[in-house]
């Protein structure tokens, strides 16, 4: 097993989920191949959702991930298969998304199925990504009178919420 490949592959699915918790959407674009297919299994979009084409994934997560919401995603303990210029990987991973505007919090958590092709530059995209939820829920600011934030990357904190 190659581990540089192994590496690489690792660092594109890292860099997938840096850049659309830093709101870098042609980053994101970047990580994906122009037919890549996503699948997002999650109760608060009601049915799962299915992308077919770099710029519908990246247009949904715009809409869906950008403007106020605040996220943070963390994959770990990747289990990567490498077929010549293909792999599969399975990625357990937690996110959070802090919606000011709603005063809620939605934590989660799943095993992301992606898989990658290395491409014509030898860069490794991602031509699916996808998971099914293995838990969600929802809290509401206001549940926690204590509660408090004392940093926001994009707004000030006195504004934010």
């Amino acid at each position: 097993m190659d581990l540089g490949v192994l590496e690489d592959i690792r660092r594109v699915k890292h860099r997938y989920l840096r850049c659309v918790d830093l709101k870098r959407w042609d980053d994101v674009a970047d990580t994906l191949t122009p037919e890549a297919t996503a699948s997002y299994g999650t109760p608060t979009y009601g049915e799962p959702i299915s992308l077919t084409g770099r710029e519908a994934i990246v247009g949904f997560l715009r809409e869906k991930l950008g403007g106020s919401l605040i996220t943070t995603h963390f994959a770990v303990q990747p289990e990567i298969d490498v077929d010549g210029d293909t792999a599969t990987g399975l990625w357990p991973f937690e996110d959070t998304v802090i919606a000011p505007e709603h005063r809620i919090m939605i934590k989660g958590a799943a095993v992301y199925e992606d898989t990658y092709r290395r491409c014509e530059d030898g860069r490794w995209r991602i031509t699916h990504t996808g998971y099914t939820r293995t838990y969600e829920f929802m809290l509401s600011f206001d549940d926690v009178p204590s509660l408090r934030f004392t940093a926001n990357r994009w707004t000030s904190v006195e504004n934010a919420f």
